[in-house]
């Protein structure tokens, strides 16, 4: 099956899932098929999956993300010695773990291509992440609280794990607390990652953006919370600060090629 095939044979079938969806017309141009298969995997509730389907979509997903090409950790240089900084897609890169910034349901976005990495995330992984975490949701019987970590297979993505974590949401003035839990996200995943053997995980902004986390504070409290666990534990993971905007980039380079932070 051509990956064409595989896309309107997704589309249809997800369409055909849901009758309030089923007049909605399939568009002729590849970027607005590409546009409704997101939406329509964004939007579909946790449930029974289909083996054919299943099948279908974890071939798609992974010539997608071959296509769009994956970065391996070992093409990376760090900056400081394992700590490396990279600017592009997270879905992209193949380590042992990469970190989610999730909301407090941890079930991924349900808006349809909102351009958030929990989106990114589940789009890429596949439907099956999100009835992964619909069932560890299930059992937990509550709220993930912010500054916390949970763990999951990654599915169609090139890394072996997710790993999702809740950062802060900040509404008017940034607090101490705040700080607390962004460097609780951090250490909680560092510590979910070794114990599930994991010697290279990356980490998105985690908090800033919707969020509302300033992004320079931010960068600084994540870069010192890895380099005290590092520290503290003697661990040898390496740790990717993942960026997407220019601005991050500058900020996390900046204070990684600095002799100390506040």
């Amino acid at each position: 099956m051509t990956q064409t095939r595989r896309r309107q044979y997704l589309i249809q079938y997800l369409l055909d899932e849901q009758p309030k969806y089923r007049n909605i017309q399939i568009p002729p141009d590849e970027t607005g098929q590409k546009r409704l298969l997101r939406s329509l995997l964004n939007i579909r509730m946790p449930g029974s999956i289909d083996k054919n389907l299943l099948s279908v979509q974890d071939e798609y997903l992974q010539e997608e993300t071959r296509r769009k090409g994956v970065t391996a950790l070992a093409n990376l240089v760090p900056l400081t010695p394992g700590l490396y900084l990279w600017q592009g897609d997270i879905t992209t890169l193949a380590c042992d773990a990469i970190v989610n910034a999730a909301n407090s349901g941890m079930t991924g976005c349900y808006q349809p291509c909102h351009n958030c990495i929990d989106n990114c995330i589940h789009t890429y992984a596949g439907i099956q992440l999100r009835n992964t975490c619909a069932e560890m949701m299930k059992k937990q019987g509550h709220e993930e609280p912010a500054g916390q970590a949970k763990i999951t297979p990654a599915y169609n993505l090139p890394c072996k794990y997710v790993i999702h974590t809740v950062g802060p949401i900040v509404q008017g003035r940034l607090t101490n607390n705040h700080e607390k839990l962004l460097a609780s996200c951090y250490r909680s995943c560092l510590e979910l990652a070794e114990e599930n053997g994991c010697g290279s995980l990356a980490f998105c902004c985690i908090s800033t953006g919707v969020f509302g986390f300033p992004q320079k504070r931010a960068a600084e409290i994540a870069i010192q919370a890895v380099q005290d666990y590092l520290t503290a534990t003697g661990s040898k993971t390496r740790v990717i600060f993942n960026v997407f905007k220019d601005t991050d980039y500058e900020i996390y380079r900046n204070l990684l090629s600095s002799k100390s932070l506040r």
